[in-house]
């Protein structure tokens, strides 16, 4: 173990880890961000398709608005070094939330999309699911206690 490794464990930190493994990290972020932002503007500016799965679901206009806000958080956080695994961390939750409306009120395919929006949850989850495996030591408060 190399002296910083060393002091780093000594002082309760999390191992940095390998560039290869930053960048793969950071791929996975502004992939999931990019995703998450882009739908900001359809949500926030009511647009027909997001009117229309928000009333489906029966959350038309504050779950549109909150699920637009929690992932403006998302966002900001997962581009924020100190606040990346939270970010991830909500992401996978409001994706969750978006995946189970697709399987259970919305289906696969919403308004003759072809399935796009389902696919773009899906790699959000994934995405978020990865960045948290990469950075699982860095988790406030459990990271610490994995064996891992």
């Amino acid at each position: 173990m190399s002296s910083t490794m060393a002091a780093r464990t000594a002082m309760n930190e999390a191992p940095a880890l390998s560039k290869p493994v930053t960048i793969v990290s950071w791929v996975l972020q502004v992939v999931v961000a990019a995703i998450l932002f882009q739908t900001l503007f359809f949500k926030f500016t009511g647009a027909e398709e997001s009117v229309y799965i928000f009333t489906k679901v029966g959350a038309e206009p504050f779950g549109r608005y909150a699920s637009g806000l929690a992932e403006l958080i998302a966002v900001v956080l997962l581009l924020t070094p100190r606040t990346i695994t939270l970010g991830a961390a909500l992401s996978v939750g409001v994706i969750t939330g978006a995946i189970g409306a697709h399987l259970t009120k919305l289906g696969i395919v919403v308004q003759n999309d072809g399935g796009l929006l389902f696919a773009l949850a899906l790699v959000v989850l994934f995405g978020s699911l990865g960045i948290l495996a990469i950075r699982r030591r860095q988790i406030p408060v459990v990271g610490k206690l994995l064996p891992f």
